[in-house]
């Protein structure tokens, strides 16, 4: 198991350097590399050159840090023709940065329209089919998940299309912060697990505010039924899911993949949000 920090806390003011130093002296071995304006930003083509990737290596070694996966985030299921191409142009210099630096694993996001999400999975299936040459030569795993605002928000719904693929290197990405959109919105992240099961080799944690609780008023939104999506990457414990049973349904399956510290509600307390989520994340996983 990989147990690794997503810094995105550090991302708008803090040098990629420092950026790796400071994950280091948080108490992680590995770093989930999330998107930065210098280096793989949302739906942009990458700002990378060799030397950049060069240096990115050495800051690696030099803090005793290593990369768990890539994290870009591009339109690649939307049904704009000239957004997904633009995306998968995004994308395939994304996996080449991805292999230079030596990692295995990107992970993503399914993106596309969630007003439109026949389309959107017809652009998903299309843009697929434009990469997956590219992932298998460079030997790029593929993790996704359902985010909130996605075509897809269900992690079972999630599930079926990876499955669908019928690749081996293609899985799943869990986020416990996404627990109350997938599956009825109750949050019952036992089943969501178990039923992810077989293609889950990705955890990330945070928590999150039940936003259906109190018949729907959690949150006041003006005008009611605005079409928005809300959720928050808390330290676990400052939101509603049940973190008790979630590391118990990932003891049940003999869970053995990446589990990464996925919260950034608190870039002005990186260290007392780290004290808060890494002794409970240790403790959950049953490691030291």
């Amino acid at each position: 198991m990989k147990l690794a920090y997503d810094p995105s806390m550090f991302r708008d003011n803090t040098p990629f350097h420092e950026m790796i130093e400071k994950t280091a002296r948080l108490g992680y071995k590995y770093l989930e590399l999330s998107p930065r304006q210098d280096f793989i930003w949302f739906y942009q083509y990458p700002k990378v050159n060799s030397a950049m990737i060069k240096d990115v290596k050495k800051w690696c070694r030099d803090a005793g840090v290593e990369i768990s996966s890539v994290l870009p985030v591009q339109q690649w299921s939307s049904p704009d023709e000239q957004e997904r191409q633009a995306a998968v142009r995004n994308m395939k210099r994304t996996i080449e940065i991805t292999s230079e630096l030596g990692v295995d694993t990107l992970n993503t996001e399914f993106s596309g329209d969630k007003f439109n999400p026949v389309a959107s999975e017809g652009q998903w299936y299309k843009s697929m089919a434009e990469l997956i040459p590219e992932f298998e030569k460079n030997h790029i795993k593929l993790e996704i998940q359902a985010h909130p605002n996605d075509f897809i928000e269900s992690s079972n719904e999630a599930a079926k299309l990876i499955r669908s693929l019928d690749l081996d290197w293609v899985s799943q990405v869990w986020c416990s912060a996404h627990a109350f959109y997938s599956d009825g919105g109750v949050g019952d992240v036992t089943k969501e697990i178990m039923d992810s099961k077989d293609v889950l080799t990705h955890i990330l944690i945070a928590d999150t505010l039940n936003y259906k609780s109190n018949f729907g008023l959690r949150y006041i939104i003006n005008p009611p039924e605005a079409p928005v999506t809300i959720h928050q990457h808390l330290n676990p414990g400052e939101g509603e899911v049940d973190f008790d049973a979630m590391y118990k349904a990932l003891k049940a399956i003999h869970f053995d993949g990446i589990v990464t510290n996925n919260v950034f509600a608190w870039p002005d307390k990186v260290d007392w949000s780290n004290e808060q989520t890494l002794p409970g994340i240790k403790k959950g996983l049953g490691i030291n």
